[in-house]
C-alpha cells in the first residue's frame, strides 16, 4: 500500500496543484478525471504503437554511442511520448469546456499526469522505494513540465488564428525539453553529464511558471 501511494501521490499532488491554479473558470472535474484515464490508458497505447514505428526506421542503438543516445531520448521516448498525448489534448481542444488559454495547461498536465501514473507505478514496483521517491522529486515533475509547455502554446492555439502553428510549437518545445532531460540522463556513462538532466529541469520549471502566470493574468474570466 506505501509503494502504492508513492507511485501515485506526487502525479495527485500535481493536478490538484494545476487544479487551484484554474482561478477564474473551473474545468468539470468529470472531464478532468476522463482526461486523466486517456493518458493512464490510450496515450500509452499510442506510445507503444508510435515507438514500434519508429523502432522500424531506426538502427539498433549502442547504449554508449552519444548520437544514439540523442536519438533514443528525442525520437524513442520524447516525440513518441508527447506526441500521444498531444493526440488527446488536441481532442480536448474541440470540447466547449475548453474556453480559456490556461485551459490548455490544465488538460495537458491532467494527460500528462495520467500517463506519468502509470509509468511511475510500473517503476515503483519494479524497482522498490528509493526509486519512487527519487522520482518523486524528478520524472514525475518533469512530465508536469513539458504538459504546461505544451498547454501553454495549445491554450494559445484554441483562440488563434494561427492554430496549426501554435499547437505545432507546444508538441516542439515539449519534445525539445523532454529529449534534453532525457539525454542527459542517458549518458549515465559520461561522469557528471546528469546535471544536464537537471539543469534542463530547472529552467522547464521557470518557463513553466511564467506561462501560467500568462495564462492567468489574460484570462477572460478575470475580474
Amino acid at each position: 500500500m506505501n509503494l502504492f501511494l508513492l507511485a501515485v501521490g506526487p502525479a495527485m499532488v500535481i493536478i490538484v496543484y494545476i487544479y487551484f491554479k484554474d482561478k477564474f473558470e473551473k474545468e468539470p472535474w468529470k472531464l478532468l478525471l476522463k482526461n486523466f484515464m486517456l493518458g493512464a490508458t490510450l496515450s500509452v497505447i499510442l506510445a507503444f504503437f508510435l515507438s514500434y514505428l519508429a523502432s522500424i526506421f531506426l538502427p539498433e542503438l549502442d547504449n554508449k554511442s552519444v548520437f544514439d543516445m540523442f536519438l533514443k531520448a528525442f525520437i524513442l521516448v520524447a516525440l513518441v511520448e508527447e506526441t500521444s498525448k498531444y493526440i488527446i489534448v488536441r481532442a480536448a481542444q474541440n470540447n466547449k469546456a475548453f474556453n480559456e488559454p490556461f485551459d490548455g495547461i490544465v488538460y495537458a498536465v491532467f494527460v500528462s499526469m495520467g500517463f506519468a501514473t502509470l509509468e511511475n507505478v510500473l517503476y515503483v514496483y519494479n524497482y522498490g522505494f528509493s526509486t519512487g521517491v527519487l522520482r518523486a522529486f524528478t520524472a514525475v515533475p518533469a512530465h508536469a513540465t513539458f504538459a504546461i509547455l505544451m498547454g501553454y502554446f495549445m491554450g494559445k492555439a484554441k483562440f488563434s488564428k494561427h492554430k496549426i502553428l501554435y499547437n505545432f510549437t507546444g508538441l516542439v518545445v515539449a519534445v525539445l525539453f523532454h529529449g534534453a532531460y532525457d539525454f542527459f540522463l542517458f549518458l549515465d556513462y559520461i561522469p557528471g553529464i546528469a546535471i544536464g538532466a537537471f539543469i534542463s529541469l530547472f529552467i522547464g520549471l521557470l518557463l513553466s511558471r511564467k506561462a501560467m502566470k500568462k495564462h492567468q493574468n489574460n484570462s477572460v474570466f478575470k475580474i
